[in-house]
């Protein structure tokens, strides 16, 4: 598996993901700002894939504007879920994104999500060294949301 910046021809690879996680998630696959985001992050070279010959699996959007940093979306394919890829895919953004001291910030499930436990997108995030901080608004499908951040130096 390699982790490398998204091409275009990776959209659909990203559809394929979103529609994985729809039902936790709210509709993705067929919304033109979830299209436009993937798209832009493509564009300017903020959007990863993790992938071996044409698999993809995982993908990756990020935002970074120091001090603060965003994971905008992180999802890793049902198939490849608990094998490393979506540390590869934090740890690839981190090497190249994340300029000197500040923080990652990302926003994932509320704990009373039933998303929280099933993902495992909470303990996913403490394993990589984040901590739960503030709560957020809700995510599109009613869902509790809340800020996990991380200090870099």
């Amino acid at each position: 598996m390699i982790v490398r910046f998204a091409r275009e021809q990776d959209f659909p690879g990203f559809l394929g993901l979103a529609a994985q996680v729809e039902h936790w998630f709210g509709p993705m696959v067929e919304d033109p700002g979830f299209h436009g985001a993937v798209d832009e992050h493509i564009r300017r070279s903020t959007a990863l894939v993790a992938v071996s010959g044409s698999d993809l699996f995982g993908g990756l959007l990020f935002g970074a504007k120091p001090p603060i940093c965003h994971v905008h979306w992180l999802v890793v394919s049902e198939k490849a879920r608990g094998k490393g890829v979506g540390g590869a895919l934090m740890a690839d953004a981190r090497r190249r994104f994340v300029l000197g001291p500040g923080s990652i910030e990302v926003v994932t499930f509320g704990a009373d999500h039933p998303g929280a436990v099933a993902s495992g997108a909470r303990a996913f995030y403490e394993r990589l060294g984040f901590t739960p901080a503030e709560a957020t608004d809700p995510g599109p499908e009613g869902g509790s949301r809340q800020v996990y951040r991380r200090s870099v130096i």
